[in-house]
């Protein structure tokens, strides 16, 4: 799979999913963390030594989440802060800066991952620890725990 493939079957996939959620925000931005989920958890099982390593699902990943990550912060209009199960924090509304660069620095990370993309297992392995430190940091603070 070339890289071209890899980007233009994100963007496609994103572009989908922003047709299909469009009117909805909480839906949209919930359907993206699966996407983002998904994503890490690809790379999780490659890692955990589930999945061989692969650099070309890595760097599919790593789009996922970058493409993700750049129209995330959009989908928290005033307006979205209840409704349709969201997990939405309040804090995110309270400090909408520090959130919006919580997702540009994931995108970022991902972003680096994708112009320098691990070699191998080892180099995976000391990218996936920040990647998943900072989608904890932002989980930590605007992220609702479900009850139950």
């Amino acid at each position: 799979m070339s890289i071209r493939t890899v980007f233009t079957t994100a963007a496609f996939g994103l572009a989908a999913v922003a047709a299909a959620y469009a009117a909805e925000p909480q839906e949209m931005r919930q359907e993206m963390m699966k996407h983002v989920g998904g994503a890490t958890g690809a790379m999780a099982k490659m890692v955990k030594g589930e999945d061989e390593f692969d650099q070309a699902k890595v760097i599919e990943a790593l789009t996922t989440i970058s493409n993700t990550m750049a129209e995330f912060p959009d989908q928290f209009p005033e307006g979205s802060e209840t409704g349709m199960d969201t997990e939405a924090a309040p804090a995110i509304w309270e400090n909408k800066d520090d959130f919006d660069a919580k997702a540009m620095a994931l995108k970022e990370d991902a972003d680096a991952g994708i112009a320098n993309p691990p070699a191998d297992l080892d180099g995976l392995k000391a990218m996936f620890g920040p990647l998943t430190k900072n989608c904890g940091s932002c989980h930590e603070t605007y992220r609702l725990k479900k009850e139950g």
